[in-house]
């Protein structure tokens, strides 16, 4: 398989801030993962020294698919000891980087992807895992915007899972065929604990919909926590974008860490 470079054409404009995380002392590259009869596509990065098997990350695209911003993502956590995978979860309903623009990417792909198709083919992420170098027990999952929602989602699916970090992923929606559910929907199926990044300047995800899912997840006693940056709006870990906003960035990614850790990511 041919290495990927670049961002996403509909992502533009892209911004100078962006962040460009070395493979030294990483192994990373391109994959393909076999799911529901087909193969899928996927980017990993993992130490190149390690002992024994890796606690495992699951990355979950934005709606721009495996671009290099989600490449780079997966070498930072590999640089903090994880095996991170990202796999290419729009594969069988086209391409990203044929779309200039986010309303068309939108109606044009990402609209089309059902939720239980997804669901499933993270199933078989995680399985790839435990049988190239990770470790099943340690099972954790992070996504951004449109990944955010699938991590909810995962975290009520898969009772293996460990831990979930949504960053600015929708909560509340409209249901379709596609997506019959939303987060709000699955906070009483939570089986993992969630840990929800967002920004209070966000035009998206109004804050009116993350009280929702506070009180979603209080009366489903669900062990979970909301985390609001009040300067930030959507996208703020977006590094290559102009809705970065470093401050928050650096302190999701630092939460993310210690959520991991907390509940099974690391030994130790």
């Amino acid at each position: 398989m041919t290495e990927k470079t670049g961002f996403a054409p509909a992502a533009a404009p892209h911004a100078s801030t962006s962040i460009h995380t070395s493979d030294d002392a990483v192994t990373a590259g391109e994959t393909s993962i076999p799911t529901q009869g087909e193969n899928m596509p996927a980017y990993h990065a993992r130490p190149q020294n390690s002992d024994g098997p890796l606690p495992v990350v699951i990355v979950v695209q934005e709606i721009f698919g495996v671009h290099e911003h989600i490449r780079d993502v997966c070498r930072r956590l590999a640089k903090d000891g994880y095996l991170a995978i990202a796999p290419e979860l729009y594969f069988r309903q086209g391409d990203p980087n044929d779309y200039a623009d986010i309303p068309t990417l939108f109606s044009g792909l990402v609209s089309k992807v059902p939720d239980a198709q997804v669901l499933a083919d993270l199933d078989h992420v995680a399985s790839w895992a435990s049988r190239n170098g990770g470790d099943a027990s340690r099972l954790l999952i992070t996504g951004f915007c449109w990944g955010g929602r699938i991590a909810w989602l995962y975290a009520a699916h898969n009772p293996q899972l460990k831990a979930a970090v949504a960053w600015y992923g929708k909560l509340v929606g409209d249901k379709s065929l596609n997506s019959p559910k939303h987060p709000v929907d699955v906070a009483v199926d939570l089986t993992a604990p969630v840990l929800g990044l967002y920004g209070g300047q966000d035009t998206g995800i109004s804050q009116e919909s993350v009280e929702t899912m506070r009180q979603a997840l209080r009366a489903a006693n669900a062990k979970a926590e909301i985390v609001v940056y009040p300067d930030a709006g959507h996208a703020f870990n977006a590094d290559y974008r102009p809705s970065y906003h470093e401050e928050s960035a650096k302190d999701g990614w630092e939460r993310m860490l210690v959520w991991f850790k907390q509940y099974g990511g690391k030994k130790g």
